[in-house]
């Protein structure tokens, strides 16, 4: 018997990009809410009619499929409505980081070359700043609805390939500049289904929008929100009083918290005496959150605390199935891979590592995003073998559960042993006198590298003596941090998402002659 070959019209009807899904979720409810940004609202056929007339506006422009589209905006409806016009007009969409120096900023537009740059007006003289801006551009406000008001508000019903690009969504890092993760409409459909399916998301749920949507965490779980009928309060950044607004009067399966801000939440929630409508999980990245501040959110919102670990690259894979229960400062955090994916776990041969062993993580499944823009030797270094290398190493455990352990390319090499941060100060931060542990490398002459730590302490009689011998009861003598340094909160040096700069903590540290 011949193999059977699909024909064209079969495989198209396979096709479920996120500009079609969401036109086909107008019918069932178009007075629903989809976007509410303070006393803006556009109920779901506004939006619909709106993102139709600017993805017309822009193919009218002459913009043609696989195109870019720049947009440098903060959190705003318009984000939305330019995200949804670029899936139905075949665009794709690179979301500018607006916090960015201008030497960054122009490395990310010249690297994706947008035909269109959209920004708010406040943002544009970044642009005017840059060696090579953009020579089309289209401000929010009113050349924005002067733009779209000339175009048809009817669907462009273009047949438009689900493995083609749909953002590009720039990778923070902690060191270098950013590179641009592609991220298709077949990536994004899936990650919405592994987002409601993870986390038993109902129809019709609330999403509060709060994280930048240059970032996947509010873009991933907005456009998941949409195409099932939900709702997207859209919240311009880290807004106490605007958040409290939106939990006092909407309940939601997923309330996001990212760190640097769980604590301090977590403390004007309680002072407030806050009623909360109702969340079921909250939190996300719990690695990088003081375990006591992960207690207190957890009480604050009555909730379970998300004990994610995933990527732009991935979405929320790979581990992002366990929860912390309410109140608890966890021991440790360990993880539980998610649904939708296959994870293994490799050495630098390729070869699987035994239960118990580090490895890096390599990860397929629907919601892995389609390459690095313009950048074939790191493509072809981290997806061989038909697998994406994370550059995160896990431990998987006797029970199946996965604990991180650091970024490869983050070790510490000592007198020949390696030596992962995250193994110090997981130690360290278990002592409930410790806040926050960050370690890093510093060069010696003896041992090539040796560890030493920054310190936020919680409890202001905690000394350097203590933790040394905490790390003596629970080390291998070469892990041992070799000086203790204690920090205030705000002397670590951040990126957008939250991680630590370790490279930028590293450059305060002078190399040492000692024989250790």
């Amino acid at each position: 018997m011949p193999f059977y070959q699909p024909s064209h019209d079969v495989l198209s009807s396979r096709n479920a990009t996120i500009g079609a899904l969401f036109h086909a979720r107008v019918p069932a409810n178009p007075s629903q809410r989809a976007v509410v940004e303070g006393t803006r609202v556009l109920n779901y056929l506004e939006l619909e009619e709106r993102s139709n007339r600017l993805a017309n506006a822009l193919l009218e422009l002459g913009l043609a499929r696989g195109d870019r589209v720049g947009l440098l905006a903060r959190n705003c409806l318009e984000y939305l409505e330019v995200e949804l016009a670029a899936a139905k007009a075949g665009l794709i969409l690179a979301c500018l980081n607006w916090r960015l120096g201008d030497r960054e900023l122009q490395h990310c537009i010249t690297l994706v070359e947008p035909k269109v740059v959209i920004a708010q007006a406040d943002l544009t003289p970044a642009l005017d700043r840059l060696e090579f801006p953009p020579h089309q551009r289209i401000t929010i406000g009113a050349e924005y609805e002067s733009f779209m008001a000339a175009a048809s508000e009817r669907y462009p019903d273009l047949e438009i390939d689900p493995e083609s690009g749909l953002v590009i969504l720039y990778t923070s890092g902690t060191t270098g500049l950013p590179k641009g993760a592609l991220v298709s409409h077949r990536a994004m459909v899936a990650r919405g289904m592994c987002f409601t399916s993870e986390f038993e998301v109902p129809i019709g749920d609330n999403f509060c929008a709060w994280a930048p949507f240059y970032h996947m965490a509010s873009t991933d779980q907005a456009l998941g929100t949409l195409l099932r009928g939900g709702t997207v309060h859209v919240v311009d950044g880290y807004e106490p009083d605007r958040l409290i607004d939106v939990l006092e009067r909407e309940k939601m399966r997923f309330f996001i918290l990212m760190p640097g801000m769980v604590g301090p939440f977590a403390e004007i929630l309680k002072a407030r005496n806050v009623q909360i409508k109702g969340v079921g999980i909250c939190g996300a990245m719990a690695d990088l959150v003081p375990r006591e501040d992960i207690a207190a959110a957890t009480l604050a919102l009555d909730a379970p605390y998300n004990n994610s670990f995933g990527a732009t690259e991935t979405g929320l894979p790979p581990a992002s199935s366990n929860l912390i229960p309410i109140g608890v400062a966890p021991a440790n955090l360990s993880k539980r891979q998610s649904a939708f994916c296959e994870l293994r776990l490799v050495d630098p041969e390729d070869n699987e590592v035994p239960v118990g062993t580090p490895g890096e993580v390599a990860l397929r499944g629907a919601t892995l995003f389609s390459g690095y823009w313009n950048a074939d030797e790191t493509n072809a270094e981290d997806f061989r073998n038909g697998w994406f290398h994370m550059g995160d190493v896990l431990r998987r455990n006797e029970d199946g559960t996965l604990d991180y352990v650091d970024r490869v390319k983050y070790m510490i090499k000592s007198g020949g042993e390696n030596i992962y941060p995250a193994e110090i100060e997981q130690v360290m931060l278990a002592d409930a006198r410790v806040h926050e542990a960050v370690v890093v490398r510093r060069t010696d002459r003896k041992w090539s590298e040796v560890p030493v730590a920054f310190v936020v302490p919680a409890d202001t009689a905690l000394t350097a003596d203590d933790l040394m011998a905490l790390c003596r009861e629970n080390l291998s003598s070469y892990k041992r941090p070799k000086d203790i340094f204690f920090v205030a909160e705000e002397e670590l040096p951040r990126s957008t998402t939250g991680k630590v700069q370790r490279h930028e903590l590293e450059a305060r540290l002078p190399s040492t002659d000692r024989q250790e």
